[in-house]
């Protein structure tokens, strides 16, 4: 199994992430982990069409954090204004 995935955005741009922290996603971990033969658990790479590179890009940042945060010491996750509608819009999505 591989340790990391690709994460693909609507303009191309690839992230490159712990497979851990993907799966912080239920969006993702249902691509990665279906049995059936889908392109994303063979190939440990999931293009999203509608998801901007910003957002994504947010969207790992907000997986490390957290895998990090989540159970111990209380910390505010930081999102700009300008990025929240969108934002929302991707974590709803994703299932995070």
């Amino acid at each position: 199994m591989r340790e990391t995935v690709k994460l693909i955005s609507m303009e191309g741009f690839e992230f490159v992430i712990d497979r851990e922290a993907a799966m912080v996603s239920q969006t993702i971990r249902s691509m990665l982990t279906s049995p059936g033969g889908f392109s994303e658990s063979k190939e440990g790479v999931v293009t999203f069409p509608d998801i901007s590179t910003t957002i994504l890009e947010k969207i790992c940042q907000y997986f490390y954090w957290s895998l990090q945060y989540s159970r111990g010491k209380e910390t505010e996750f930081h999102i700009e204004p300008e990025l929240t509608l969108e934002l929302m819009m991707a974590a709803n999505y994703l299932h995070t």
